[in-house]
């Protein structure tokens, strides 16, 4: 029996997915539940799971800094991602240190295989995901500057400092605009990339190197 803990910031996705692994005998069980990263980090400690299925956009620190920091705190830890994302943040996410990357469209046979081969140290993908991963490392090598073709030069800029976690004041003060200014840029970066806020669009950004690390 797999030992799972679920992190999803839906009580109702959660309550489907505990009530369809136990309706039949499938050797997955939760054993503890979360609704945010930082929860995840508390109720690891404490529940000690064999693995871990974790959403990415969830209140908080979200979902890709909670693998970074299970990660820190116990390397060996199996994650799969599951979510509804299916964009930039599968690289984030496998930075991070998950193992699998599944689409919440998987049927809950999909979801059994997947932990149970991420359990035994494979790397599973949704097949719309695996194509992504294909198409991306096909391609020849691309620079960052490269990415998020629909901004222009001055948008990717705002993009590239929101990756550096930078407040719009810094922003502000590093490219010479005026606060009002870069909130306006921000506004228009979310809506191009039709992220829900800084830290989603951040997380895209350094998924596709934007940002210096400073």
């Amino acid at each position: 029996m797999i030992r799972i803990l679920l992190v999803d910031d839906h009580p109702f996705y959660r309550e489907g997915i505990r009530s369809m692994l136990a309706a039949g005998d499938l050797g997955v069980r939760i054993d503890a539940e979360a609704a945010t990263g930082e929860e995840a980090l508390t109720s690891v400690a404490a529940a000690r799971p064999d693995l871990v299925v974790m959403d990415l956009s969830m209140p908080g620190i979200g979902g890709i800094e909670a693998i970074r920091r299970l990660m820190l705190a116990d390397p060996e830890l199996p994650i799969l991602v599951l979510t509804m994302h299916d964009d930039e943040s599968v690289f984030a996410a496998l930075r991070a240190g998950a193992r699998g990357y599944l689409l919440k469209d998987a049927g809950i046979e999909d979801l059994v295989r997947a932990i149970a081969a991420v359990q035994r140290g494979e790397a599973i993908f949704s097949p719309r995901v695996a194509r992504r991963l294909v198409a991306h490392f096909a391609d020849a090598p691309r620079s960052a500057s490269d990415a998020f073709p629909e901004l222009t030069d001055r948008e990717r800029d705002v993009l590239a400092l929101l990756a550096d976690d930078l407040g719009t004041a810094v922003i502000a003060r590093r490219l010479g605009l005026t606060e009002k200014t870069v909130y306006n840029y921000v506004a228009t970066v979310l809506a191009k990339l039709r992220a829900r806020d800084r830290g989603e669009a951040a997380e895209r950004a350094r998924a596709a190197g934007l940002g210096s690390g400073i």
